[in-house]
Protein backbone atom coordinates (compact mmCIF):
# COMPACT_ATOMS: atom_id res chain seq x y z
CA UNK A 1 0.00 0.00 0.00
CA UNK A 2 3.06 2.78 -1.16
CA UNK A 3 3.03 5.81 1.11
CA UNK A 4 -1.03 6.10 0.86
CA UNK A 5 -1.65 6.31 4.34
CA UNK A 6 1.14 8.89 4.46
CA UNK A 7 -0.21 11.35 2.09
CA UNK A 8 -4.13 11.47 2.85
CA UNK A 9 -5.91 11.67 6.02
CA UNK A 10 -8.72 9.42 6.93
CA UNK A 11 -12.05 11.21 5.65
CA UNK A 12 -15.52 11.56 7.10
CA UNK A 13 -18.90 10.98 5.02
CA UNK A 14 -22.31 11.25 6.15
CA UNK A 15 -24.39 8.83 4.81
CA UNK A 16 -28.18 9.41 6.00
CA UNK A 17 -28.72 5.08 7.04
CA UNK A 18 -25.30 4.90 8.95
CA UNK A 19 -24.24 8.11 10.03
CA UNK A 20 -20.62 8.94 10.14
CA UNK A 21 -19.03 6.85 7.91
CA UNK A 22 -14.51 6.91 8.38
CA UNK A 23 -12.83 5.95 5.30
CA UNK A 24 -9.23 5.25 5.21
CA UNK A 25 -6.97 6.50 2.97
CA UNK A 26 -6.42 3.63 1.21
CA UNK A 27 -10.50 3.41 1.19
CA UNK A 28 -10.54 7.43 0.32
CA UNK A 29 -8.12 7.11 -2.77
CA UNK A 30 -10.35 4.31 -4.06
CA UNK A 31 -13.64 5.75 -3.48
CA UNK A 32 -12.38 8.85 -5.89
CA UNK A 33 -11.38 6.74 -8.79
CA UNK A 34 -13.38 7.46 -11.62
CA UNK A 35 -14.98 3.99 -11.89
CA UNK A 36 -16.41 3.74 -8.41
CA UNK A 37 -17.33 7.63 -8.95
CA UNK A 38 -19.40 6.73 -12.20
CA UNK A 39 -21.48 4.68 -10.06
CA UNK A 40 -23.18 7.78 -8.68
CA UNK A 41 -25.34 7.77 -11.64
CA UNK A 42 -26.57 4.16 -11.64
CA UNK A 43 -29.39 3.69 -9.20
CA UNK A 44 -29.54 1.08 -6.55
CA UNK A 45 -32.70 -0.02 -7.81
CA UNK A 46 -33.14 0.13 -11.27
CA UNK A 47 -36.61 1.48 -12.22
CA UNK A 48 -38.37 1.26 -8.79
CA UNK A 49 -38.71 5.06 -8.71
CA UNK A 50 -41.44 4.61 -11.17
CA UNK A 51 -43.10 3.23 -8.22
CA UNK A 52 -41.13 4.55 -5.03
CA UNK A 53 -40.32 7.66 -6.12
CA UNK A 54 -37.64 8.15 -3.62
CA UNK A 55 -35.60 5.38 -4.86
CA UNK A 56 -33.16 7.21 -6.36
CA UNK A 57 -30.00 6.14 -4.02
CA UNK A 58 -27.47 4.81 -5.96
CA UNK A 59 -24.79 2.26 -6.00
CA UNK A 60 -21.86 4.75 -5.24
CA UNK A 61 -24.31 4.96 -1.97
CA UNK A 62 -25.00 1.40 -1.42
CA UNK A 63 -21.02 0.59 -1.96
CA UNK A 64 -19.62 2.86 0.62
CA UNK A 65 -22.56 1.41 3.19
CA UNK A 66 -21.29 -1.93 2.34
CA UNK A 67 -18.02 -0.81 3.38
CA UNK A 68 -19.08 0.67 6.84
CA UNK A 69 -21.05 -2.52 7.66
CA UNK A 70 -18.13 -4.79 6.80
CA UNK A 71 -16.28 -3.07 9.20
CA UNK A 72 -19.20 -3.22 11.79
CA UNK A 73 -18.73 -7.29 11.10
CA UNK A 74 -15.26 -7.00 11.37
CA UNK A 75 -15.25 -5.35 14.79
CA UNK A 76 -17.54 -8.18 15.62
CA UNK A 77 -15.56 -10.95 14.63
CA UNK A 78 -12.91 -8.92 17.14
CA UNK A 79 -14.37 -8.91 19.91
CA UNK A 80 -15.63 -12.50 19.94
CA UNK A 81 -11.66 -12.99 19.34
CA UNK A 82 -10.86 -13.44 15.79
CA UNK A 83 -7.86 -11.64 14.66
CA UNK A 84 -7.97 -9.61 12.12
CA UNK A 85 -4.80 -7.06 10.47
CA UNK A 86 -5.77 -3.86 9.98
CA UNK A 87 -3.88 -4.29 6.47
CA UNK A 88 -6.68 -7.20 5.70
CA UNK A 89 -9.58 -4.70 7.36
CA UNK A 90 -8.17 -2.15 4.44
CA UNK A 91 -8.62 -4.56 1.80
CA UNK A 92 -11.78 -6.16 2.94
CA UNK A 93 -13.40 -2.18 3.05
CA UNK A 94 -11.97 -1.21 -0.92
CA UNK A 95 -12.97 -5.02 -1.88
CA UNK A 96 -16.68 -3.56 -0.77
CA UNK A 97 -16.42 -0.34 -2.18
CA UNK A 98 -15.21 -2.39 -5.57
CA UNK A 99 -18.10 -4.59 -5.27
CA UNK A 100 -20.49 -3.51 -7.89
CA UNK A 101 -17.67 -1.14 -9.65
CA UNK A 102 -19.28 -3.67 -13.05
CA UNK A 103 -22.64 -2.85 -12.09
CA UNK A 104 -24.08 -1.17 -15.77
CA UNK A 105 -27.37 0.90 -16.14
CA UNK A 106 -30.22 -1.09 -15.13
CA UNK A 107 -28.15 -4.25 -14.63
CA UNK A 108 -29.92 -6.54 -12.72
CA UNK A 109 -32.75 -6.08 -15.69
CA UNK A 110 -30.69 -6.47 -18.13
CA UNK A 111 -28.68 -9.38 -17.08
CA UNK A 112 -31.02 -11.15 -14.49
CA UNK A 113 -34.30 -10.74 -16.26
CA UNK A 114 -34.16 -10.48 -20.28
CA UNK A 115 -30.66 -12.04 -19.69
CA UNK A 116 -28.69 -9.67 -22.45
CA UNK A 117 -25.34 -9.97 -20.94
CA UNK A 118 -23.91 -12.21 -18.19
CA UNK A 119 -24.32 -10.95 -14.60
CA UNK A 120 -21.95 -8.72 -13.80
CA UNK A 121 -20.31 -11.21 -11.10
CA UNK A 122 -20.00 -13.69 -13.76
CA UNK A 123 -18.46 -12.24 -16.96
CA UNK A 124 -15.08 -10.85 -17.85
CA UNK A 125 -16.10 -7.14 -16.97
CA UNK A 126 -14.13 -7.32 -13.87
CA UNK A 127 -10.98 -8.95 -15.37
CA UNK A 128 -11.10 -6.04 -18.07
CA UNK A 129 -11.55 -3.23 -15.27
CA UNK A 130 -8.35 -4.66 -13.58
CA UNK A 131 -6.46 -4.59 -16.64
CA UNK A 132 -7.39 -1.37 -17.74
CA UNK A 133 -7.49 2.27 -15.65
CA UNK A 134 -8.89 0.89 -12.45
CA UNK A 135 -6.22 -2.10 -12.51
CA UNK A 136 -3.06 0.90 -13.28
CA UNK A 137 -4.68 2.69 -10.43
CA UNK A 138 -4.88 -0.37 -8.08
CA UNK A 139 -1.30 -1.26 -9.08
CA UNK A 140 -0.35 2.57 -8.34
CA UNK A 141 -1.66 1.78 -4.79
CA UNK A 142 0.09 -1.39 -4.64
CA UNK A 143 -2.91 -3.89 -3.84
CA UNK A 144 -3.64 -4.92 -7.26
CA UNK A 145 -2.90 -8.50 -6.48
CA UNK A 146 -4.80 -8.53 -3.09
CA UNK A 147 -8.01 -6.65 -4.42
CA UNK A 148 -8.01 -8.90 -7.36
CA UNK A 149 -8.02 -12.23 -5.34
CA UNK A 150 -10.19 -10.66 -2.78
CA UNK A 151 -12.85 -10.05 -5.77
CA UNK A 152 -12.50 -13.52 -6.85
CA UNK A 153 -10.16 -12.80 -9.99
CA UNK A 154 -7.23 -14.38 -9.26
CA UNK A 155 -5.81 -16.94 -6.63
CA UNK A 156 -5.43 -15.50 -3.07
CA UNK A 157 -4.02 -16.64 -0.08
CA UNK A 158 -6.24 -14.53 1.87
CA UNK A 159 -9.00 -16.19 4.01
CA UNK A 160 -12.20 -17.20 2.60
CA UNK A 161 -13.71 -15.80 5.15
CA UNK A 162 -12.72 -12.05 4.12
CA UNK A 163 -13.66 -12.89 0.91
CA UNK A 164 -17.22 -13.99 2.09
CA UNK A 165 -17.41 -10.11 4.45
CA UNK A 166 -18.55 -8.88 0.99
CA UNK A 167 -19.77 -11.72 -1.72
CA UNK A 168 -21.69 -14.28 0.08
CA UNK A 169 -25.08 -14.67 2.03
CA UNK A 170 -25.56 -12.97 4.59
CA UNK A 171 -22.84 -10.36 4.08
CA UNK A 172 -22.16 -6.28 4.24
CA UNK A 173 -23.78 -6.01 0.96
CA UNK A 174 -26.86 -7.48 2.18
CA UNK A 175 -27.07 -5.77 5.32
CA UNK A 176 -26.60 -2.58 3.61
CA UNK A 177 -29.09 -2.50 1.13
CA UNK A 178 -31.85 -3.57 3.36
CA UNK A 179 -31.54 -1.03 5.40
CA UNK A 180 -31.05 1.32 2.42
CA UNK A 181 -33.76 0.45 0.32
CA UNK A 182 -35.81 0.52 3.03
CA UNK A 183 -35.43 3.65 3.99
CA UNK A 184 -35.75 5.21 0.20
CA UNK A 185 -38.93 3.07 -0.40
CA UNK A 186 -40.23 4.34 2.91
CA UNK A 187 -41.07 1.08 4.38
CA UNK A 188 -40.92 0.81 8.08
CA UNK A 189 -38.48 -2.05 8.09
CA UNK A 190 -35.21 -2.68 9.82
CA UNK A 191 -33.35 -5.55 11.77
CA UNK A 192 -31.09 -5.40 15.33
CA UNK A 193 -28.07 -4.50 15.20
CA UNK A 194 -27.36 -7.47 17.42
CA UNK A 195 -26.80 -8.99 14.24
CA UNK A 196 -23.22 -7.99 14.15
CA UNK A 197 -22.61 -9.86 17.65
CA UNK A 198 -23.20 -13.05 16.06
CA UNK A 199 -20.73 -13.00 13.39
CA UNK A 200 -17.98 -15.80 13.76
CA UNK A 201 -15.31 -17.33 11.63
CA UNK A 202 -15.85 -21.44 11.55
CA UNK A 203 -13.56 -23.53 9.30
CA UNK A 204 -12.67 -20.65 7.34
CA UNK A 205 -16.21 -19.24 6.43
CA UNK A 206 -18.29 -16.43 7.55
CA UNK A 207 -21.22 -17.99 10.35
CA UNK A 208 -23.20 -16.43 12.50
CA UNK A 209 -22.99 -17.75 15.65
CA UNK A 210 -25.98 -19.48 17.46
CA UNK A 211 -25.04 -21.19 19.88
CA UNK A 212 -23.68 -20.41 23.67
CA UNK A 213 -22.07 -22.65 26.03
CA UNK A 214 -23.31 -25.84 24.42
CA UNK A 215 -26.85 -24.88 23.73
CA UNK A 216 -28.52 -22.88 20.42
CA UNK A 217 -29.99 -19.91 21.16
CA UNK A 218 -33.50 -19.03 19.99
CA UNK A 219 -32.44 -15.35 20.47
CA UNK A 220 -29.69 -15.53 17.29
CA UNK A 221 -32.12 -17.55 15.57
CA UNK A 222 -34.42 -14.84 15.36
CA UNK A 223 -32.57 -11.97 14.43
CA UNK A 224 -31.42 -14.26 11.42
CA UNK A 225 -34.98 -14.86 10.40
CA UNK A 226 -35.47 -11.24 10.35
CA UNK A 227 -32.88 -10.52 7.82
CA UNK A 228 -34.74 -13.42 5.96
CA UNK A 229 -38.17 -11.93 6.87
CA UNK A 230 -37.10 -8.02 5.27
CA UNK A 231 -35.18 -9.70 2.48
CA UNK A 232 -38.68 -11.34 1.69
CA UNK A 233 -40.64 -8.15 2.49
CA UNK A 234 -38.56 -6.00 0.45
CA UNK A 235 -38.89 -8.41 -2.75
CA UNK A 236 -42.62 -8.85 -2.47
CA UNK A 237 -43.24 -4.90 -2.30
CA UNK A 238 -40.08 -3.51 -4.00
CA UNK A 239 -38.28 -5.77 -6.06
CA UNK A 240 -40.97 -7.83 -7.81
CA UNK A 241 -43.47 -5.04 -7.98
CA UNK A 242 -45.07 -5.38 -11.41
CA UNK A 243 -44.65 -1.89 -12.00
CA UNK A 244 -41.11 -1.40 -11.67
CA UNK A 245 -41.15 -5.15 -13.82
CA UNK A 246 -42.57 -3.49 -16.63
CA UNK A 247 -40.29 -0.10 -16.66
CA UNK A 248 -37.47 -2.37 -16.29
CA UNK A 249 -38.73 -4.79 -19.20
CA UNK A 250 -39.38 -1.65 -21.65
CA UNK A 251 -35.58 -0.56 -20.95
CA UNK A 252 -34.12 -4.35 -21.53
CA UNK A 253 -35.88 -4.94 -24.40
CA UNK A 254 -35.14 -1.20 -25.70
CA UNK A 255 -31.53 -2.09 -25.39
CA UNK A 256 -31.96 -5.26 -27.05
CA UNK A 257 -32.95 -3.63 -29.89
CA UNK A 258 -29.79 -1.14 -29.69
CA UNK A 259 -27.69 -3.58 -29.21
CA UNK A 260 -28.87 -5.73 -32.08
CA UNK A 261 -28.74 -2.48 -34.48
CA UNK A 262 -25.37 -2.16 -33.35
CA UNK A 263 -26.43 0.99 -31.75
CA UNK A 264 -24.81 -0.06 -28.20
CA UNK A 265 -22.53 -2.65 -27.11
CA UNK A 266 -21.72 -3.96 -23.62
CA UNK A 267 -18.52 -2.39 -23.51
CA UNK A 268 -19.98 1.24 -23.73
CA UNK A 269 -22.82 0.68 -21.19
CA UNK A 270 -19.64 0.43 -18.39
CA UNK A 271 -19.26 4.19 -19.60
CA UNK A 272 -23.02 5.23 -18.85
CA UNK A 273 -25.17 6.11 -16.43
CA UNK A 274 -28.93 5.51 -16.11
CA UNK A 275 -29.35 8.72 -17.61
CA UNK A 276 -26.71 8.83 -19.79
CA UNK A 277 -28.26 5.51 -21.43
CA UNK A 278 -32.00 6.53 -21.77
CA UNK A 279 -30.63 9.93 -23.49
CA UNK A 280 -28.40 7.58 -25.89
CA UNK A 281 -31.88 5.75 -26.65
CA UNK A 282 -34.16 8.71 -27.39
CA UNK A 283 -31.03 10.27 -30.16
CA UNK A 284 -32.76 10.46 -33.45
CA UNK A 285 -30.47 8.12 -34.27
CA UNK A 286 -31.49 5.45 -32.45
CA UNK A 287 -33.73 2.56 -33.60
CA UNK A 288 -37.33 3.36 -34.22
CA UNK A 289 -38.27 1.06 -31.51
CA UNK A 290 -35.74 1.57 -28.83
CA UNK A 291 -36.77 4.85 -29.36
CA UNK A 292 -40.29 4.80 -29.44
CA UNK A 293 -39.92 2.87 -25.99
CA UNK A 294 -37.90 5.34 -24.45
CA UNK A 295 -39.60 7.89 -25.23
CA UNK A 296 -42.75 6.20 -23.65
CA UNK A 297 -40.71 5.47 -20.12
CA UNK A 298 -39.44 9.63 -20.73
CA UNK A 299 -43.62 10.30 -20.46
CA UNK A 300 -44.46 7.32 -17.76
CA UNK A 301 -46.50 5.67 -20.26
CA UNK A 302 -45.86 2.13 -19.15
CA UNK A 303 -47.22 -0.76 -21.39
CA UNK A 304 -49.89 -2.49 -19.33
CA UNK A 305 -50.39 -6.49 -17.83
CA UNK A 306 -52.46 -8.64 -19.83
CA UNK A 307 -51.39 -11.67 -19.74
CA UNK A 308 -49.95 -13.25 -16.04
CA UNK A 309 -49.34 -16.66 -14.46
CA UNK A 310 -47.81 -17.24 -10.97
CA UNK A 311 -46.80 -19.84 -9.40
CA UNK A 312 -49.81 -20.82 -7.37
CA UNK A 313 -51.07 -21.93 -11.21
CA UNK A 314 -48.38 -24.07 -12.01
CA UNK A 315 -47.08 -26.63 -11.02
CA UNK A 316 -42.86 -26.47 -10.66
CA UNK A 317 -42.20 -28.34 -13.54
CA UNK A 318 -44.33 -26.01 -15.55
CA UNK A 319 -42.65 -23.08 -14.27
CA UNK A 320 -39.17 -24.84 -15.73
CA UNK A 321 -40.35 -25.19 -18.92
CA UNK A 322 -41.51 -21.57 -19.25
CA UNK A 323 -37.99 -20.61 -17.80
CA UNK A 324 -36.36 -23.00 -20.32
CA UNK A 325 -38.49 -21.44 -23.69
CA UNK A 326 -38.81 -17.97 -22.87
CA UNK A 327 -35.47 -17.06 -19.96
CA UNK A 328 -32.88 -19.11 -21.52
CA UNK A 329 -33.77 -18.69 -25.15
CA UNK A 330 -34.16 -15.39 -26.28
CA UNK A 331 -34.99 -16.81 -29.53
CA UNK A 332 -38.36 -18.12 -28.70
CA UNK A 333 -39.18 -15.02 -26.74
CA UNK A 334 -38.41 -12.78 -29.92
CA UNK A 335 -40.60 -15.33 -31.61
CA UNK A 336 -43.80 -15.00 -29.44
CA UNK A 337 -43.23 -11.39 -29.24
CA UNK A 338 -43.26 -10.93 -33.08
CA UNK A 339 -46.81 -13.39 -33.40
CA UNK A 340 -48.65 -11.12 -30.87
CA UNK A 341 -47.34 -8.12 -32.37
CA UNK A 342 -48.73 -9.50 -35.93
CA UNK A 343 -51.99 -10.76 -34.20
CA UNK A 344 -52.81 -7.52 -32.34
CA UNK A 345 -51.38 -4.96 -34.68
CA UNK A 346 -48.99 -2.84 -33.09
CA UNK A 347 -45.49 -2.43 -33.54
CA UNK A 348 -43.29 -5.53 -32.72
CA UNK A 349 -41.78 -3.18 -29.78
CA UNK A 350 -44.95 -2.91 -28.23
CA UNK A 351 -45.12 -6.57 -26.87
CA UNK A 352 -42.90 -7.89 -24.52
CA UNK A 353 -42.54 -11.16 -22.86
CA UNK A 354 -41.24 -11.21 -19.60
CA UNK A 355 -40.19 -14.62 -18.07
CA UNK A 356 -37.29 -14.57 -14.77
CA UNK A 357 -35.56 -17.32 -14.03
CA UNK A 358 -37.22 -19.26 -10.99
CA UNK A 359 -36.89 -17.79 -7.90
CA UNK A 360 -34.27 -18.60 -4.90
CA UNK A 361 -33.74 -17.45 -1.72
CA UNK A 362 -29.64 -17.70 -1.52
CA UNK A 363 -29.67 -16.04 2.17
CA UNK A 364 -31.12 -19.26 3.38
CA UNK A 365 -27.83 -20.98 2.61
CA UNK A 366 -25.83 -18.83 4.96
CA UNK A 367 -23.12 -20.79 7.41
CA UNK A 368 -24.45 -20.76 10.97
CA UNK A 369 -22.37 -22.53 13.96
CA UNK A 370 -25.14 -24.42 16.20
CA UNK A 371 -24.46 -26.14 19.24
CA UNK A 372 -24.30 -29.59 16.98
CA UNK A 373 -21.20 -27.90 14.42
CA UNK A 374 -21.24 -26.06 11.66
CA UNK A 375 -24.24 -26.28 8.96
CA UNK A 376 -26.56 -24.46 6.60
CA UNK A 377 -29.16 -21.81 7.85
CA UNK A 378 -31.75 -24.33 5.77
CA UNK A 379 -30.00 -27.76 6.55
CA UNK A 380 -32.80 -29.91 7.55
CA UNK A 381 -31.12 -30.32 10.78
CA UNK A 382 -31.33 -26.58 11.76
CA UNK A 383 -33.64 -25.21 14.57
CA UNK A 384 -34.92 -22.27 12.85
CA UNK A 385 -35.52 -24.85 9.45
CA UNK A 386 -39.24 -24.64 9.46
CA UNK A 387 -39.54 -21.18 9.52
CA UNK A 388 -36.63 -20.86 6.81
CA UNK A 389 -37.91 -23.74 4.86
CA UNK A 390 -41.54 -21.67 4.51
CA UNK A 391 -39.84 -18.13 3.73
CA UNK A 392 -37.90 -20.16 1.03
CA UNK A 393 -41.46 -21.35 -0.15
CA UNK A 394 -42.82 -18.21 -0.23
CA UNK A 395 -40.23 -16.50 -1.81
CA UNK A 396 -40.10 -19.02 -4.92
CA UNK A 397 -44.18 -18.45 -5.04
CA UNK A 398 -43.28 -14.56 -5.95
CA UNK A 399 -42.67 -15.90 -9.45
CA UNK A 400 -44.66 -14.55 -12.02
CA UNK A 401 -44.74 -14.88 -15.77
CA UNK A 402 -46.19 -11.52 -17.86
CA UNK A 403 -46.87 -10.48 -21.63
CA UNK A 404 -47.16 -6.84 -21.77
CA UNK A 405 -49.16 -4.27 -24.66
CA UNK A 406 -50.63 -1.70 -24.73
CA UNK A 407 -53.29 -1.47 -22.58
CA UNK A 408 -55.76 -1.07 -26.06
CA UNK A 409 -54.86 -4.46 -27.05
CA UNK A 410 -54.66 -5.99 -23.80
CA UNK A 411 -57.63 -7.80 -23.27
CA UNK A 412 -56.77 -9.71 -26.62
CA UNK A 413 -53.76 -10.30 -26.00
CA UNK A 414 -54.91 -12.26 -22.97
CA UNK A 415 -56.76 -14.56 -24.94
CA UNK A 416 -53.84 -14.59 -27.63
CA UNK A 417 -52.00 -15.48 -24.79
CA UNK A 418 -53.84 -18.23 -23.09
CA UNK A 419 -53.93 -20.14 -25.87
CA UNK A 420 -50.82 -19.11 -27.13
CA UNK A 421 -49.03 -20.75 -23.77
CA UNK A 422 -51.34 -23.45 -22.85
CA UNK A 423 -52.50 -21.96 -19.74
CA UNK A 424 -55.50 -19.55 -18.85
CA UNK A 425 -54.25 -16.11 -17.59
CA UNK A 426 -55.10 -15.23 -13.64
CA UNK A 427 -55.06 -11.38 -14.60
CA UNK A 428 -57.99 -9.54 -14.99
CA UNK A 429 -57.29 -6.25 -15.96
CA UNK A 430 -60.16 -3.54 -14.65
CA UNK A 431 -59.16 -0.81 -17.22
CA UNK A 432 -60.73 2.28 -17.41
Amino acid sequence: MRGVQGRLKPMVIRDPVHGDIELSALEQAVLDLRDVQRLRGIKQLGTANYVYPGALHTRFDHSLGACALAHRMIDGLRREGTPVPSELEDLIGVGALLHDVTHIPFGHTLEDERRLFPRHDKGDRMARLLKGALGAELERLGVHAQVAGLLGETPSDLPTWAREVIASTLDADLLDYLRRDSLFTGLTQDFDDRVFRYFTVADDHLALRMARHGMDRPDARSEVVQLLRMRYFLTERVYYHHTKVVAGAMISKAVELALQARWLSEPELLHLNDWTLLDRLEQPGAPAGARHLAQRLAGRRLLKRAYVLSADSLEPAGRAALVAHYHDSGSRRAEAEAVFAADLGVSPEEVIVYCPALTVMKEARAWVETASGLRRLNDPASAACAEISALEARYASLWRFYVFTPEAVAGRAAELASGYFGHPGEYRPTFR
